[in-house]
């Protein structure tokens, strides 16, 4: 049932404008993914962030792993690539950091909520608890200082760009709401992504997976 709903996910944000990914080596549970910050006023506006996302075998019930694959200036980037953001953070209360249930991962999310959370935290720094300390004191201390050493992140993080991709605007990152399917996890929809066929046969599974579903479903 993982591989269903990732693939199911991939295909809808292969979509979308303001992101690029793809499977590494066709490895459902490994993707190479890229951020485009598109609002004109972000000082990341113009990149191209490639990043990786590995998915556990009990996805979604325990979260993705994020890491940026280029050196990016942030807060809350740890400078090997990590994430410091409450999504990623498995499930439930922590009352040593403070967060909620509501603000860790829940089976409830999915990757485009990982994603646009990532954006998000782009333009709005956590300084208070930082990944990275300098950075965070830079951004306070002298905001055009930290500016200008981002616009270097963003000319870099160009190189990854593939040939022919053409980069969104911020007119052209949004499909109409007309235009956005309507993604759901059911069964029905699963299935007719791929064809009408729902058989382990059909989806690869191999025994170890299939022992999975079971302690799965005796779980709950």
């Amino acid at each position: 049932m993982t591989e269903k709903i990732l693939m199911a996910e991939y295909k809808a944000l292969s979509k979308e404008p303001w992101t690029n990914i793809e499977l590494v080596d066709e490895n459902i549970f490994e993707w190479n993914v890229a951020l485009i910050p598109v609002n004109p006023e972000s000082a990341y506006y113009g990149g191209y962030f490639q990043a990786k996302m590995t998915f556990p075998k009990d996805y979604p019930y325990r979260p993705p792993g994020f890491r940026f694959t280029r050196p990016l200036l942030h807060p809350n980037v740890y400078p090997d690539g990590r994430l410091c953001i409450s999504i990623l953070h498995p499930p439930g209360e922590d009352a040593m950091s403070g967060e909620s249930a509501s603000e860790r991962w829940s089976p409830a999310q999915r990757v485009e909520s990982v994603l646009i959370s990532i954006l998000s935290l782009l333009d709005d720094a956590e300084t208070s608890s930082p990944a990275n300390v300098d950075a965070g004191v830079l951004l306070r201390k002298d905001p055009d200082a930290f500016k200008a050493l981002v616009r270097k992140d963003v000319e870099a993080s160009k190189k990854d760009m593939p040939a022919g991709f053409i980069m969104p605007t911020h007119e052209s990152a949004f499909r109409k709401e007309e235009e956005v399917h309507n993604f759901s996890w059911s069964d029905s929809e699963v299935e007719d992504d791929f064809g009408g066929s729902d058989s382990d046969e059909d989806m690869g599974f191999d025994d170890e997976d299939e022992d999975m579903e079971a302690d799965d479903s005796e779980s709950e």
